[in-house]
C-alpha cells in the first residue's frame, strides 16, 4: 500500500474502533483516550507542525527571489485575492442556499447545551491588519503564525534582490534548511497511518454518532454544501485542462491527511511536495499555497452561513434580509480570518452571530459535532487552496502570451 492508501484505511479502522469503543466499552473510553489515543494524535500534530514554519519560510522566500521585479509580486496577490474573494463569496452563498434550502434547524428542540467560551471582544479590521506585522521575525517564527510568516519572508525577499551576490550565502543555508525539513517530513510521514487512527479513535469514541444522528439535517447540509463546491472545483479544473483525476491521484497523501488532522496548517507541507510532483510551477507553488493556507477557508465560509442560519431557525428568528446580510459580510471576513487548526471556525463563529444579533449559546449546539464534519471541511479547504493555485498559474500563462504577441514584429506585406 502507498501512504495515502494507508491513512485511508487508519480512518476507516480508527472509526470502527472508536465506535467499538464508545458501544461497547463506555468504561474504557476516559482511561483510554487520556493515555493513549488523545495524546497519540497529538503527539503526531506536533510532528507535522514542527516542519510548517521551516519549510513556508524557505520555500517562499527561495519562490520569491526567483522572481526578479515586485510588480510580478504584487500581481501574483491581487490576481490570488480577486480569485480568494470570488469563490469565497460562491461558497458563503452556497452555505446559505443550502440552509435556506434544507432548514436544518427546524422542528429541533430540547437540546442540551454543552459548555462553550466564545471569543470575548473580535478584534477590530485594523487591529488585525496591524498584527499582520511582526515586530520581530523570530517571534514571528516562534510563534507558528503563518500570516507574520508570510510577511517576514515578503520583507527579506526585497532584501535579498537588493543585496544581490552578497546574500547568496544566506540563500545557500535556506536551501539547506527546505531539503533537511523535506527530509524529516518524509520521516514523520511514516507516523501518519498511527496519528490518524489515533485523532479519529479518540473523537469518534468520546463524542459517539448520536449526536451526529440527531443533527443528521446538519451535518447533511454541511456535508452536501462541500461536496457541490468541491464539484465546482472540478468543474474549473476541467476548464483549465488540469486533469482533475491525475491532480486528485497526487493529492491522496494531502487529503487523507486533510481529513484525518482537520488541520490546514498541517497539511501544508505535503500540499506543497504533492502540488509540484502534480506539475505546479515552483514559484506559484511557494507563493500560493503558503498565502492560500493563511486566507483561503471555503469550509469556514460555508460553516459560518450556514451555523447563522441553523441557530436562527432554532431560535426561530426571523431570516429578515438585513440579518441575512450582516451574516454574508461578517461571515466573509470572518473566513479570512480563521486559523488553520481544527475547530478554529467554531471560535470565530461568534463573531458572525454577535454582527447578526444572534444567541451566542447556540455555538454549543454544533460543538458536539464539528470535530466530525471538520475533516470534510478541510478537504475542500486544501482543494480550494489547490485549485485557486493552479488558476494563478493559467492567468499568469495566458498574460505572458499576450505580452508575448504584443510583442511581435509587425511583417510588412510589401516585403
Amino acid at each position: 500500500m502507498n501512504l495515502s492508501t494507508l491513512i485511508l484505511v487508519a480512518l476507516g479502522v480508527g472509526g470502527v474502533f472508536g465506535t467499538l469503543l464508545n458501544t461497547f466499552f463506555p468504561a474504557s473510553i476516559v482511561p483510554l483516550d487520556h493515555y493513549l489515543l488523545n495524546p497519540l494524535g497529538q503527539a503526531f500534530l506536533r510532528l507535522i507542525q514542527f516542519v510548517v514554519v521551516p519549510i513556508v519560510f524557505s520555500s517562499l522566500i527561495l519562490g520569491l527571489t526567483r522572481i526578479q521585479n515586485a510588480t510580478q509580486v504584487g500581481r501574483y496577490v491581487v490576481k490570488l485575492m480577486a480569485c480568494y474573494v470570488t469563490t469565497s463569496i460562491i461558497s458563503l452563498a452556497l452555505g446559505i442556499g443550502v440552509a435556506l434550502l434544507l432548514q436544518p434547524g427546524a422542528g429541533i428542540n430540547g437540546l442540551t447545551l454543552a459548555e462553550f467560551h466564545p471569543a470575548t471582544e473580535p478584534p477590530s479590521m485594523i487591529s488585525w491588519l496591524l498584527s499582520l506585522i511582526p515586530t520581530n521575525p523570530l517571534t514571528a517564527l516562534s510563534g507558528g503564525n503563518l500570516l507574520q510568516v508570510i510577511f517576514s519572508a515578503a520583507l527579506f525577499s526585497i532584501g535579498i534582490q537588493l543585496s544581490r551576490t552578497t546574500a547568496q550565502p544566506f540563500l545557500a543555508f535556506l536551501e539547506s534548511v527546505y531539503t533537511i525539513s523535506e527530509k524529516i517530513l518524509a520521516v514523520i510521514l511514516y507516523t501518519a497511518p498511527i496519528g490518524v487512527f489515533a485523532l479519529i479513535s479518540s473523537v469518534i469514541a468520546t463524542q459517539g454518532l448520536g449526536l451526529m444522528a440527531r443533527l443528521s439535517f446538519y451535518v447533511l447540509g454541511l456535508l452536501v454544501s462541500s461536496a457541490i463546491m468541491i464539484g465546482f472545483y472540478v468543474l474549473i479544473l476541467l476548464l483549465l485542462n488540469a486533469q482533475p483525476r491525475k491532480l486528485f491521484a497526487h493529492l491522496g497523501e494531502s487529503l487523507s491527511l486533510a481529513f484525518g488532522t482537520a488541520s490546514s496548517n498541517a497539511v501544508l507541507p505535503v500540499l506543497l511536495q504533492n502540488a509540484k510532483d502534480y506539475g505546479l510551477r515552483e514559484e506559484i507553488a511557494s507563493f500560493a499555497l503558503p498565502l492560500g493556507t493563511a486566507l483561503k477557508r471555503d469550509g469556514s465560509a460555508i460553516l459560518q452561513g450556514f451555523n447563522a442560519l441553523f441557530i436562527a431557525q432554532i431560535y426561530h428568528v426571523p431570516l429578515t434580509p438585513s440579518l441575512l446580510l450582516a451574516v454574508a459580510l461578517s461571515s466573509l471576513l470572518v473566513s479570512f480570518s480563521t486559523p488553520g487548526v481544527p475547530g478554529s471556525a467554531l471560535i470565530t463563529m461568534a463573531t458572525v452571530l454577535s454582527a447578526a444579533g444572534l444567541p451566542l449559546e447556540g455555538v454549543a449546539i454544533v460543538a458536539g459535532v464539528d470535530r466530525l464534519t471538520d475533516g470534510f471541511k478541510t478537504v475542500l479547504n486544501v482543494v480550494g487552496n489547490t485549485t485557486n493555485a493552479l488558476l494563478l498559474e493559467a492567468w499568469e500563462g495566458n498574460a505572458a502570451e499576450a505580452g508575448a504577441e504584443d510583442t511581435l514584429p509587425e511583417v510588412n506585406p510589401q516585403g
